[in-house]
C-alpha cells in the first residue's frame, strides 16, 4: 500500500519565524448533531511506558503546559474561524494501559488554556509496561466520536520513545484511525542510546514517519536533547492548531516499502524475550 504524503520536520529546520509558511484551507467535515464548532479536535497520546525516566516525564508535561500558554499558540488559536479549540490528554503505555488525565476541555484564550494547563499539572505521574502505539491509535477512536464537539479538523498527536512492541501491529491501527479523516502526527522522543535489549531503534523519527502517522498535512518533529521538549512542543501545537504548512518542507514519498519495518518492536522483543513480559519498557 502507498504511504501518504507527509512532512518531515526536524526541529532545528523549522525556526517558527514562520517564513514560508502559508495557511492551508481546512477540510471541512459533513455536519452532525454534536453541540459546539471548533477549529479542531485535538487528542494528545503521551507514553509512559518504563523506558520514560522521571524527568522526560515531567518535561514532556512542562512541554504542553507551557505552550499551550505561549503568546505564539494563543495567537494561532485566534487565528481560526471558530477561535477556538477541543483538546483532550491521555497517557499510554501497553496494550491495555491507557487513562484519559485532561479530559475533553475548550480552549478559547489565555482563561481556559492556563486551566487546562493547571489541571495537568496536578495529576500525579505514572508509569507502566510495555510500548503499545497501535493500542493508543485504537483507544483515541472512540475519543473522537463520543466528544460533543464538531471540529473543521481532527488530529490525533502521538509522542513516544519506542517502537511498537505489544499489541496489535501498528499499521492496521493506524489504518483503521485514517479511514476516520483523522490526521496523525508524531512527536518522537530520541533521547537515549539505541539499546537491543529494550528495543530501542536509532531511527525512531523514520519509523514514525513510515509506520505512524498520516492524513492531510501529517508530520514528525523529532526530539533528540532534552533542551529540546518546549520548543519542539509548542512548534508542534502551533502547525496543529493553526493548520500550518511550511511549503519548503513538503517531501512525497510514493514507494510502497517502509524504509524501516513496522513491526521492528515486536521482532526485537520477541527475539530478546521471547515474547514474555520480563521487561517493562
Amino acid at each position: 500500500m502507498t504511504r501518504p504524503s507527509f512532512l518531515v520536520l526536524p526541529l532545528a529546520a523549522i525556526g517558527l519565524a514562520m517564513a514560508g509558511i502559508v495557511f492551508a484551507a481546512p477540510p471541512i467535515r459533513p455536519s452532525d448533531r454534536r453541540a459546539a464548532d471548533v477549529d479542531l479536535e485535538l487528542v494528545l497520546a503521551v507514553d509512559i511506558s518504563y523506558s520514560m525516566d522521571p524527568e522526560e516525564q515531567a518535561l514532556q508535561r512542562e512541554g504542553y503546559i507551557k505552550a499551550l500558554s505561549s503568546t505564539e499558540f494563543l495567537r494561532a488559536l485566534r487565528q481560526g474561524i471558530h477561535g477556538k479549540i477541543a483538546i483532550t490528554y491521555f497517557e499510554w503505555a501497553g496494550a491495555h494501559i491507557q487513562q484519559v488525565i485532561v479530559p475533553w476541555r475548550i480552549i478559547e484564550g489565555p482563561e481556559s488554556a492556563d486551566a487546562f494547563g493547571a489541571e495537568l499539572a496536578r495529576a500525579p505521574y505514572t508509569r507502566a509496561m510495555r510500548t503499545s502505539i497501535s493500542g493508543a491509535l485504537t483507544y483515541a477512536l472512540p475519543l473522537f466520536e463520543s466528544n460533543p464537539y464538531r471540529g473543521l479538523r481532527r488530529v490525533l498527536d502521538v509522542s513516544g520513545d519506542g517502537t511498537n512492541n505489544n499489541g496489535p501491529l501498528v499499521v492496521d491501527a493506524r489504518e483503521q484511525v485514517l479511514a476516520k479523516g483523522i490526521t496523525i502526527n508524531g512527536l518522537p522522543i530520541m533521547l537515549n542510546r539505541p539499546n537491543f535489549g529494550f528495543a530501542d531503534i536509532e531511527s525512531l523519527d523514520v519509523y514514525y514517519e513510515d509506520c505512524v502517522i498520516g492524513g492531510p498535512g501529517a508530520f514528525v518533529i523529532g526530539i533528540k536533547d532534552r533542551t529540546q521538549f518546549i520548543e519542539a512542543t509548542k512548534t508542534k501545537l502551533i502547525l496543529e492548531v493553526a493548520n500550518l504548512v511550511p511549503q519548503a518542507r513538503v517531501i512525497p514519498v510514493s514507494s510502497d516499502k517502509p524504509r524501516v519495518s513496522c513491526t521492528i518492536g515486536e521482532k526485537m522483543w520477541n527475539e530478546r524475550w521471547g515474547g514474555g513480559g520480563m521487561d517493562g519498557r
